[in-house]
């Protein structure tokens, strides 16, 4: 393959329009963020054809991502803004399939010791039902503030 014809593979920059909005990977999943404020969010996200796995059923990697994203804008909405963290652990169960509609995760998370904090979301199909339980565990760079306290300056 020529190097013009090659697919740009990175690093990229991009500037978000603020710190609590969808990056590029959550809009091309078509994700929403309704509410994300004191440790809590929801976002939402359609069953599109694109997010389909061979059986017709929503990807179980599109949930995930909804799940993921979630506790990330419910840390966001309790840390200073730019501060760095990332997922180390997650944690998934799936519940019930997705066939059809619009699916919404309830996410919330609390500290857990010096640099960590534990997220929780709950996915739910149109209908109310539980489709997918999550857990996760977040590391904290050491100079970000939470309500106040400075992770790595001997908090637990």
């Amino acid at each position: 393959m020529a190097e013009e014809d090659k697919p740009f593979t990175g690093p990229h920059q991009f500037e978000m329009p603020a710190w609590i909005a969808c990056a590029p990977y959550e809009r091309l999943l078509h994700m929403e963020i309704v509410e994300a404020a004191q440790g809590r969010a929801v976002l939402r996200m359609p069953f599109l054809i694109d997010l389909a796995q061979g059986a017709g059923l929503m990807h179980g990697g599109a949930l995930v991502s909804l799940a993921d994203t979630a506790v990330v804008m419910a840390i966001k909405s309790i840390i200073a803004p730019y501060s760095h963290f990332a997922t180390i652990a997650l944690e998934t169960k799936f519940l019930l399939p997705v066939k059809k509609g619009v699916v919404t995760a309830k996410a919330t998370v609390s500290q857990e010791g010096d640099r960590m904090l534990k997220g929780a979301a709950t996915v739910y199909d149109e209908d109310g039902r539980e489709v997918m339980a999550f857990t996760s565990t977040f590391k904290m760079a050491r100079d970000t503030r939470i309500k106040g306290v400075v992770f790595g300056e001997n908090n637990s």
